[in-house]
């Protein structure tokens, strides 16, 4: 089975975030089978293409090393890439539709002489969920003090797939949180909150040296995936989250980076513009690059 591995959402290789995709696997592999795949190639997500079976152009699967998940980002910008480059996106095509677990999400492309340049994934509009209230405990159980935390709630935002969402006052808490499992796990239970990946983010611009919005950390130890250095799928309701809770006006909220990864040593710059009117969000979208690391073949 050919496959290529690409690092998503930046334009330098060994940073971002990696990505393993499987273009053309057998149309009969079995769900079990790309389940041992993923976890093979070890890296926060890998996706194989099939023939769409709907009205979109490709329909696609993503595994984490321990799950299938509905919806992700990175795979998707990456795998948009991929596919470019095998010539299934045509040079110059405005748009391409993935249908996804979570339903068809088109995908906008920008060209340049030597290729893809920019992909934006539009994700579902949002919704707001769960709050923890036991703000003291919460902070415990991820390494920090209550006092750490930004007077704003910790709150389950999904675009598709649910994550924690976490506002922190400096990046040196964010760069200190360390989660513990089991403490955490009692924490989202007593809220009646579901187990999830958590995000942790600040507009602490101490130390920036770019033009990011927010600077990020997100951590999924119960998918596998102890931290990842780009999480599309949480940027969309990260965006969503800051234009929510006054954060970013809704001018500021078309055009945001978020800068993640850094304390993996594998910087990320996802893009993410949220569309309002009157306040109601009305458009996600989380764009960036990726660039081509490798390309192989694995014995099956």
């Amino acid at each position: 089975m050919r496959y290529f591995h690409y690092d998503v959402f930046t334009s330098t290789p060994f940073e971002g975030n990696q990505l393993a995709v499987y273009p053309d696997p057998p149309r009969d592999i079995a769900v079990e089978r790309m389940q041992r795949i993923a976890a093979e190639m070890n890296f926060s997500e890998t996706t194989f293409v099939f023939p769409p079976e709907g009205t979109g152009d490709v329909r696609m699967r993503i595994f984490t090393p321990g799950t299938e998940l509905p919806l992700a980002g990175h795979p998707t910008i990456g795998t948009t890439f991929a596919l470019a480059r095998e010539g299934v996106i045509a040079p110059g095509r405005e748009s391409f539709v993935f249908e996804l677990g979570v339903g068809p999400i088109p995908v906008s492309l920008e060209w340049e002489d030597h290729g893809l340049s920019f992909a934006w994934m539009t994700q579902l509009r949002p919704s707001f969920g769960a709050q923890i209230a036991d703000r003291r405990s919460f902070a415990a159980a991820v390494g920090l003090q209550a006092d750490d935390l930004e007077d704003l709630p910790i709150e389950e935002v999904s675009c598709g797939v649910s994550f924690l969402f976490v506002p922190v006052k400096t990046r040196t808490a964010v760069d200190r949180v360390e989660i513990s499992r089991r403490d955490l796990a009692r924490v989202c239970a007593q809220a009646k909150c579901d187990d999830l990946a958590v995000f942790f983010f600040t507009k602490d611009r101490t130390g920036a040296s770019g033009d990011e919005t927010v600077y990020s950390r997100m951590l999924a130890p119960q998918f596998g995936i102890a931290e990842d250095p780009a999480t599309g799928g949480a940027s969309g309701p990260l965006g969503s989250y800051l234009l929510h809770h006054g954060m970013v006006s809704a001018a500021q909220a078309r055009s945001m980076v978020s800068l993640q990864g850094v304390a993996m040593k594998r910087p990320s710059r996802i893009h993410i513009s949220i569309d309002s009117d009157g306040g109601t969000i009305t458009r996600v979208r989380v764009g960036g690059q990726s660039v081509l690391v490798a390309e192989g073949t694995l014995v099956v």
